[in-house]
C-alpha cells in the first residue's frame, strides 16, 4: 500500500496540472483576442459616450417609444411562438433525415442567414405582395397581407426561424437516438416519445434557439421595411423607431440614440434571462 499510494497520488495531480495547462491561452492570441473584443464593445461605448442622459428618461418614455417598444415585443413574441411551432418539428426532420436530404434541408433554412435581409424583404414581396405569387387569390379572398401588422410578423419569421432551427437540430444530434428506441421498445408511442423523452432531452438547446430567435425577430429591420412599411402604430417597430428618428422625420438625433438604447437594454436582459437558465439548469 505505501508502494502504490505516491503512484496515485501523482497520477491525480498528473491530469490536473494538464487541464491547467491547456486552459492558459499562448501570449501571441493576447493581442488579436483583445482587438476582436474592442471591435465588439467600442461602439457600444462610443453610443453611451454621445448620449444626452438629461434627456434620455423623457425620450424612451415618449409615446412614439412606447407604442414602437410595444409593438416590437408583441409581433416578437408571436413570431417567436410561430417558429417553435414550425422550427422543432423541421429541427427533427432535418437532424434524423439521411445525410445528403439533411445537407439539403440545412442549407436552404440557414439561406435566410447569408441573405441582405433587403432580399428577405423583396422575396416576401415576390410571394404575398399584390401581384406575387399568391398576390391575386389573397386579394380575391378580401386579405392584404404587405404593410400591415401581420407582415412584421411574417418578415420576422422569416428571418429569426433558422437560429432556433440551427439551435435544435444541434441539440437533437447531440442527444442522439439511444434514448428514444429504449422508450419505443417499452411501448411508448411516437408521440409519447417525442413528449416525454426527446424534448426533455434538447430542452437547454431549444430554450438557447427560442430566445436567440426572439431576439432577432425583436431587431428586424430590412426585410420588415420592404414587405411591413413603416406606419406608426402599425408596423414602425423599434429598430424603424430608430432609423425614422436617426434621419430626421421631425426628431432629434438624440432621440435615436436614446432609442437605441432602449432597445440594447431589453435584448441584454432577454439574453441575461437565457444565461440565468441556462445556468440553473447545469445545477
Amino acid at each position: 500500500m505505501s508502494v502504490t499510494a505516491p503512484a496515485v497520488t501523482r497520477s491525480a495531480s498528473g491530469p490536473s496540472r494538464s487541464g491547467s495547462a491547456l486552459r492558459r491561452i499562448p501570449p501571441w492570441l493576447a493581442v488579436p483576442a483583445a482587438l476582436g473584443a474592442l471591435v465588439l464593445v467600442l461602439p457600444f461605448v462610443a453610443l453611451l459616450t454621445r448620449l444626452d442622459w438629461a434627456g434620455v428618461p423623457a425620450a424612451i418614455t415618449s409615446p412614439a417609444a412606447m407604442q414602437a417598444l410595444t409593438l416590437s415585443l408583441s409581433t416578437a413574441s408571436i413570431a417567436t411562438v410561430i417558429c417553435v411551432i414550425l422550427g422543432v418539428p423541421l429541427a427533427l426532420v432535418i437532424a434524423r433525415s439521411p445525410q445528403w436530404l439533411a445537407a439539403i434541408l440545412r442549407t436552404l433554412t440557414t439561406l435566410p442567414l447569408v441573405l441582405p435581409p433587403l432580399v428577405g424583404g423583396i422575396a416576401l414581396l415576390s410571394l404575398l405582395g399584390r401581384s406575387g405569387m399568391f398576390g391575386g387569390a389573397l386579394a380575391a379572398a378580401g386579405l392584404q397581407i404587405p404593410f400591415t401588422t401581420a407582415a412584421v410578423v411574417i418578415a420576422q419569421v422569416f428571418v429569426a426561424l433558422p437560429f432556433l432551427v440551427i439551435s435544435a437540430e444541434g441539440a437533437l444530434r447531440t442527444a442522439g437516438t439511444g434514448h428514444e428506441l429504449v422508450a419505443a421498445s417499452l411501448g411508448a408511442d411516437r408521440f409519447t416519445v417525442f413528449r416525454r423523452v426527446t424534448l426533455p432531452l434538447v430542452a437547454p438547446g431549444l430554450v438557447a434557439g427560442t430566445v436567440l430567435c426572439f431576439a432577432r425577430a425583436l431587431g428586424e429591420f430590412g426585410a420588415t421595411a420592404l414587405f411591413a412599411g413603416n406606419a406608426p402604430g402599425v408596423t414602425r417597430t423599434m429598430p424603424l423607431a430608430i432609423y425614422t428618428a436617426f434621419n430626421g422625420a421631425g426628431v432629434q438625433e438624440d432621440t435615436a440614440i436614446a432609442l437605441s438604447l432602449l432597445l440594447i437594454i431589453v435584448a441584454v436582459a432577454v439574453l441575461l434571462l437565457m444565461r440565468g437558465w441556462r445556468a440553473d439548469a447545469v445545477r
